[in-house]
């Protein structure tokens, strides 16, 4: 078939080249990846379907410039870079990749709660210093003597509590509404869950919602015992309260995977040794990135088959009502 005659999707920068752009070259003209302004000025009465794994929002003044727009197809579970509310409104279908990453993410944030709490980087860094030939590593705290509240209780959630378990700690979450089939104590009142634990892990959505949700109040409910472990959305913390709760020593540690500002991490966070920081790599590995990709592409192909999306996300609901 003649490239020009193939349905158009515009890219908001590359999404797994191995996987999605590999198999959709050949069904679909894709463009963007290069220049998105331009692709957008040349091609947008044109774009039928969207990628984007959030290098760029997806908002109601973007779709309004693509007047045959019928579907973003986003990499990833979180979406809060598509403003999924307008593509209902406009009658566009709008997808993630659930569930793909979910045992992923979790093996990485129980690693990362080690890490913090052991604090095994600045143990590493203390021997590659040659600090050990003089001296012993300080004694520092223990897993075994933590509890644990999740904010948030989806199917990652879960999956981390499964992996809690294991270690023996009391397991205890927030969420708006008790999660289903949960036998673990809800907390509707997040402060109240900060006091009650001594460590914190962020697994909810970001978005206007939840923005700023854990800033000082928490931080001080959480104590000066208190781990903070975030691999949700960086939008979820207040980071500038995050980082003056570091120094000062309102809460002990933290161990971060995401950021306000990506890639950008503020210098004073930097500076911390009671810090872990990872460049967002929850889902970092060949096997579930490719996973994800082969969602998103499944679901393109399956929307211009007619046959429907596998994963529409809760806004755009398919069959349609």
């Amino acid at each position: 078939m003649p490239s020009d005659t193939l349905p158009v999707l515009l890219q908001t920068g590359l999404v797994m080249p191995s996987v999605v752009e590999q198999q959709l070259k050949e069904r679909f003209r894709l463009v963007g990846a290069e220049g998105f302004e331009a692709a957008v000025a040349e091609h947008g009465g044109e774009v039928r379907g969207i990628l984007t794994r959030g290098a760029q929002p997806v908002n109601d003044a973007l779709m309004a410039r693509l007047p045959r727009l019928e579907i973003v197809a986003n990499f990833g579970v979180g979406y809060d870079t598509v403003d999924a509310a307008a593509a209902s409104r406009r009658g566009v279908m709008v997808t993630n990749t659930p569930d793909v990453l979910n045992e992923e993410v979790a093996d990485l944030t129980l690693g990362l709660l080690l890490a913090t709490v052991r604090e095994i980087p600045q143990a590493e860094r203390f021997l590659r210093a040659g600090k050990w030939t003089s001296s012993a590593y300080p004694l520092g705290t223990s897993l075994r003597t933590r509890s644990v509240g999740l904010v948030g209780m989806g199917r990652i959630g879960q999956a981390i509590a499964r992996r809690l378990e294991a270690f023996g700690v009391p397991i205890a979450y927030h969420s708006r509404n008790p999660a289903p089939g949960i036998a673990y104590r809800h907390y509707p009142d997040l402060i109240a869950l900060a006091r009650d634990v001594d460590t914190l892990i962020l697994i909810l959505p970001g978005g206007p919602s939840t923005r700023g949700l854990v800033g000082r109040d928490v931080l001080a409910a959480l104590g000066p015992d208190g781990i903070l472990i975030n691999v949700a959305r960086g939008s979820v913390v207040d980071e500038p309260a995050l980082v003056e709760a570091l120094q000062n020593r309102t809460i002990r540690a933290a161990g971060l995977d995401v950021f306000a500002h990506e890639p950008e991490v503020p210098q004073a966070l930097l500076a911390l040794d009671n810090a872990v920081l990872l460049p967002h790599v929850g889902s970092s590995t060949h096997h579930t990135r490719g996973a994800m990709g082969q969602l998103v592409v499944d679901n393109v192909v399956g929307w211009f088959a007619g046959k429907g999306p596998l994963t529409p996300v809760a806004e755009t609901p398919w069959p349609r009502p």
